[in-house]
């Protein structure tokens, strides 16, 4: 019997099986601010054969040992989530995102007048930035110790505190999700320009992986972290 049908939610594929991720992106499929679609409604939305995805995704699925690398969230508190998220990708962005900031100022300055798609780059890096730095921020200091606190006296009041502004986080996603995807557009999916230099060639790879990482962040939030604490609170 198959694993995956296409009334599964995108989302929820990939919390129990990770690499499905890979099949997603490679379709354009948003797994984690749209993580609520069925794949139905997700492939319906990128115009692609649902039957044909979720073939690639049961085969993938048995090719692969989808132990490997998983991490069962269900059995982890969270607190461990919540750990997890700041030392993995908060610590990635607060690195990444001031080291990014030169090339990309770099590459502004030697080639925005040939390559005028690195303006609209620099300028939507800017806001990716900005928007993320902010959410790490109330992330760290007010929600992220509530969820922690709820954690340690799980009452009807540390929760309520604890989803207090999780509407307005995941509509923080939405809004970063909504700028890479504009990045990739005007990057013509991350394809470089002929004769690009090293350090043209260095932004878009980063700002791939910057991407990937960020995504993996959203879904972990969303899917996991957050719907919990809802599905709680309801």
């Amino acid at each position: 019997m198959s694993p995956f049908t296409i009334d599964n939610k995108v989302g929820e594929v990939v919390t129990v099986f990770p690499k499905a991720s890979d099949i997603f992106k490679s379709n354009r499929i948003d797994f984690c601010c749209g993580g609520n679609l069925t794949i139905k409604e997700a492939a319906a939305k990128q115009m692609i054969s649902a039957e044909q995805l979720i073939t690639q995704l049961n085969m993938l699925y048995r090719q692969s040992n989808p132990n490997k690398d998983y991490i069962n969230w269900k059995e982890k508190s969270f607190s461990h989530i919540v750990h997890y998220i700041e030392e993995t990708h908060h610590q990635y962005l607060k690195e990444e995102l001031p080291q990014l900031t030169p090339y990309i100022t770099k590459i502004y300055k030697v080639h925005g007048n040939k390559h005028h798609q690195v303006e609209k780059v620099k300028t939507l890096f800017q806001q990716l930035k900005t928007e993320l730095l902010e959410h790490l921020m109330l992330e760290e200091n007010t929600q992220f110790p509530l969820i922690e606190e709820y954690d340690r006296h799980p009452t009807h009041e540390t929760l309520e505190r604890a989803v207090s502004q999780l509407d307005r986080l995941e509509k923080d996603h939405q809004n970063v999700g909504n700028i890479l995807k504009e990045l990739r557009k005007v990057t013509n999916n991350y394809h470089l320009p002929e004769g690009a230099c090293r350090t043209f060639q260095l932004v878009y790879k980063r700002l791939e992986h910057l991407e990937e990482d960020t995504l993996s962040h959203i879904h972990i939030e969303n899917n996991i972290l957050f719907k919990r604490l809802f599905n709680l609170y309801a």
